[in-house]
Order: C-alpha cells, then sequence, then structure tokens
C-alpha cells in the first residue's frame, strides 16, 4: 500500500481572485476534492496527507474520503516545504523505504490507469518514476524583445505531470539538500535529479492537467460534463 502527499499550501496567485485555486467550487464540489478522491480511488493507496497554508479557513475539515484516512499538517510558502511537512506527517508505519505519491492539489484529472501504470514501474524502479508526456509542440526560444531567436529540438523533451513516486527517506534528504543549497526546485524529481538520481519517466494522459488558469478551469468544467 501507498500514502500520498498533496501540497495545498499555496495561493495560487495566477489564477487570480481571493480564493486559493484549489477550494474554487465545481459541480457542488471544491477543485482539491477531485484531485484527492483521483488519488483514493486507487486500491494500492492507503491515505492521504495534505499540506495547508497555516491557519487554512478553507479546509472542508476532511478526515476521509472514500473510506481512507485524510490526515493534514502545516505546509510552507514553497512546494518542497509543504512536501517535507507532508513527509514528516506520513503516519508511523510508512517506512523509510516505502514509496510515496506526490500530487498537485489542483490537477483533478488524473486516469486511474495512469496511476495503476506509474505504481507498477515505479515501484519496480530503484529510484521511482513520474508521470510525464513527450512534447509534441514546436518549440520556440524567444529574445528579449519578443522576437524568435530559433527554434528548439523536442525530441526526448517532456513534460513532468504528477503523482511522482519516490521512497520516503530518499526524497526527504533530496529535499532537504535543495533547502540548504538554496535551490527552488519545482517539482520533486528535480531534487532527486539534483543528487544524480534518474527516475524513470512514465507516459501519461495529456488530459491530466494542472489548473492554472480560468482556461483550465472551464476546460476542466467541460470534461466534467462529457
Amino acid at each position: 500500500m501507498t500514502w500520498a502527499i498533496v501540497p495545498a499550501a499555496g495561493r495560487g496567485t495566477r489564477f487570480g481572485g481571493e480564493l486559493p485555486k484549489q477550494y474554487i467550487g465545481i459541480a457542488g464540489q471544491p477543485l482539491i476534492a477531485y484531485s484527492l478522491l483521483a488519488l483514493l480511488a486507487h486500491p494500492a493507496v492507503e491515505g492521504a496527507v495534505v499540506a495547508l497554508a497555516d491557519g487554512d479557513p478553507h479546509w472542508p475539515g476532511w478526515t476521509e474520503l472514500s473510506g481512507k484516512p485524510v490526515l493534514t499538517c502545516t505546509g510552507g510558502d514553497q512546494r518542497a516545504w509543504s512536501v517535507q511537512a507532508g513527509l514528516s506527517a506520513l503516519p508511523d508505519s510508512v517506512r523509510a523505504d516505502d514509496f510515496v505519491l506526490v500530487h498537485d492539489a489542483a490537477r483533478p484529472n488524473l486516469r486511474l490507469e495512469d496511476l495503476d501504470r506509474l505504481l507498477e514501474r515505479g515501484r519496480a524502479d530503484p529510484v521511482g518514476a513520474v508521470l510525464a508526456t513527450p512534447v509534441r509542440d514546436t518549440l520556440k526560444r524567444a529574445g528579449e524583445d519578443g522576437g524568435i531567436d530559433g527554434t528548439e529540438p523536442r525530441e526526448r523533451l517532456w513534460r513532468a505531470l504528477t503523482p511522482q513516486l519516490f521512497r520516503r527517506l530518499q526524497l526527504s534528504r533530496a529535499l532537504d539538500a535543495a533547502s540548504r543549497d538554496g535551490v527552488v526546485v519545482t517539482d520533486e524529481s528535480m531534487a532527486m535529479e539534483r543528487l544524480g538520481h534518474r527516475p524513470l519517466l512514465v507516459e501519461g494522459a495529456e488530459d491530466n492537467f494542472k489548473i492554472t488558469t480560468a482556461a483550465d478551469l472551464a476546460r476542466f468544467e467541460f470534461t466534467l460534463l462529457r
């Protein structure tokens, strides 16, 4: 069985508005509910730890969803601090070498079959794995004046998604190292890579998108109506 950590202490400033995006209501539920339910729907996921902002007034107070435990802890201003807090708040039954999932609070469209493939392949890897999708668009490098300086080759480039799957102690050490070095990591894989680890890329669906803008929210609302 595997536990999941969901960092949810961010304000979602790019989305705009007073309400953090993870609490925006969609079809009667806050956005974060869909992300948590997608994780907890997998039979191998035992429970989740949600890292919240200090004094978060919007958290619905769940202690379980889908019959599985939901724990909370206080996160930090940076994603890495929230994930580290989540790692510390895991139950004592989660051992140092057990694999742990980390999933975005605003990534509600996770497919069960993708999570199944990530767990199967990632737990067979000595480091772990990341859900990702190959880059298919043409990439342009911009100059300071907004003009195009060149076209970048897209071969072997992937967009990192979540969940990401790593061993509890290895991930904690990687996040600590980044913090000591003053490096702001944008995902857990980046922290692992800094220590020389090579996580496995596991292809996932492109519609496992993170809600960052109002257009993303509308896209997810549309998927619920299909």
